[in-house]
């Protein structure tokens, strides 16, 4: 089996890479540091699985997840990572994921869900499962469910401090377009400036503080 894990800590990536094996054999795995590196990866080598984090530098693990599922409709991915958010995990299984699980979890559940996503199935972390379920309507979350995939991933980046020129450069979108989207973000959240915008994300625990 050859997986190809995606996160911009070596210290992260080394860790999986030293649990996979001991639980499948043969497996060769194959690490990427960026989104841009895990969609050259993916084409190169074809892997059986990625496990992808979604705060990567660059793109998104998300915008990355998107990439390679338009390239290959089979691909199959699994999310890992610290964001715990109902509205997180909806939007990786939105752009075509079919696992989420969180950095916190047990080892017991990396392998479970590798097991099963690798059979074709979809995993996604009990607890996570549950605030799914029981995900409360807030008014915030209400509002960025409104938002299509593209236009919550410009909203993420500009959360993060990033300018349109930026967005621009790494969605690979023309400047005119990410400037649209921005200002259709505002209306659809009701917000008049990008610090309005930052609020709402951090409220709604899409960016974390220090992110």
């Amino acid at each position: 089996m050859k997986i190809l894990i995606t996160d911009d800590h070596s210290v992260v990536r080394q860790g999986y890479a030293s649990v996979l094996p001991t639980v499948i054999s043969p497996c060769e795995i194959l690490e990427a540091s960026s989104g841009e590196q895990a969609a050259q990866l993916y084409t190169e080598h074809r892997p059986d699985l990625v496990i992808m984090d979604i705060n990567l530098p660059g793109i998104s693990g998300i915008e990355a997840a998107t990439r390679i599922l338009e390239a290959d409709r089979e691909a199959r991915i699994m999310f890992f990572s610290m964001y715990d958010e109902a509205l997180m995990v909806k939007q990786a299984l939105d752009a075509g994921a079919m696992g989420y699980i969180t950095k916190s979890g047990s080892s017991k559940t990396l392998l479970e869900a590798v097991t099963k996503i690798s059979r074709g199935e979809i995993f996604i972390e009990y607890d996570l499962v549950m605030k799914l379920a029981l995900n409360n309507q807030s008014v915030t979350e209400g509002l960025l469910r409104e938002l299509t995939q593209r236009e919550f991933e410009v909203f993420v980046m500009l959360a993060r401090g990033q300018n349109n020129q930026v967005i621009s450069d790494t969605l690979g979108l023309n400047i005119k377009t990410v400037s649209n989207y921005v200002t259709t973000i505002k209306s659809k959240l009701d917000a008049s400036s990008t610090a309005e915008l930052v609020h709402i994300a951090i409220d709604a625990g899409v960016v974390k503080l220090g992110s």
